[in-house]
């Protein structure tokens, strides 16, 4: 006769495998059960609850107008070839490695929802070509951007990875971007930091992680430290971002319309896309 420990465990093992491969079937089940299309795409009561479902999840990262913020401009996601299901599936899992979490308190019918509205906001047709010098677009970035900016692993840390910059922002955003500067972005991962050291050292950078008691920053060089709140002289966090701007008698029209023309051509590896398999 087995002993009891050994029934016990054995039964054990075998509720484990029942439920995974109950979850398995049921995940698989729900996958190919997604509808191809949206069953609110026309439904004028649903796109207006999908508005406020939007502004309520959504608009903080990717702005009223979907034309992006901290996240990428959600306009053109359909001319890019995105599916319906596919941004379902982005929407509910979230993208692993990214500032895009899972909606998990939204129902199944509010994404449906919210999709429904960004529909009504897309744009129809893929960016038009470049009309600039991509040329000499790519030389000023490389001279006044590369240091903070990194595209396909070349380049600085301390701002955001523009490799696919060109597919999740606009033309006019970029150009309001680099005429204007970036909005205050406090848990961006880039929100600036200047703290004095009790040796009188001045070191600026982005916040990486911090609690009530210790802080890690990259540095603007690229650096990444860790300091004791306590043993700081001071700790000061300007609303503005570090990203300077460039008004015309900084960067002329023509040299914009470069720059800007170079980084709409930046439509790198997208991990968004993954999740649509």
């Amino acid at each position: 006769m087995e002993a009891p420990i050994v029934i016990w465990t054995r039964s054990l093992l075998t509720l484990l495998t029942v439920l995974l491969l109950a979850g398995g079937a049921a995940s698989l089940l729900a996958a190919q059960d997604l509808p191809a299309q949206n069953p609110y795409q026309d439904d004028a009561d649903a796109i207006r609850t999908g508005m406020g479902l939007y502004r309520w999840n959504c608009a903080d990262c990717h702005g009223v107008d979907a034309s992006g913020v901290r996240g990428p401009d959600l306009t053109g996601v359909w001319a890019s070839g995105r599916t319906d299901a596919g941004l379902f599936r982005t929407i509910q899992n979230g993208i692993a490695g990214t500032e895009m979490v899972p909606v998990r308190r939204a129902r199944e019918d509010e994404i449906w929802k919210i999709l429904a509205y960004l529909r009504t906001l897309s744009t129809s047709t893929l960016p038009l070509a470049p009309t600039g010098d991509v040329a000499n677009g790519e030389t000023i970035f490389s001279q006044n951007c590369s240091g903070c900016h990194r595209v396909n692993t070349d380049g600085g840390r301390v701002g955001p990875d523009l490799s696919r910059v060109g597919s999740s922002r606009s033309r006019a955003t970029l150009v309001s971007r680099i005429r204007e500067g970036i909005p205050p972005q406090s848990d961006s991962g880039f929100a600036p930091v200047t703290l004095t050291t009790q040796g009188g050292e001045l070191v600026r950078g982005v916040t990486k992680n911090e609690d009530m008691f210790s802080i890690q920053i990259m540095e603007v060089e690229g650096r990444i430290q860790g300091f004791d709140k306590e043993s700081l002289e001071a700790l000061d966090k300007p609303v503005n971002s570090l990203m300077p701007v460039f008004p015309p008698d900084r960067l002329s029209e023509d040299d914009l319309n470069d720059l800007v023309s170079y980084l709409e051509t930046l439509r790198g590896f997208d991990p968004a896309v993954i999740v649509e398999q």
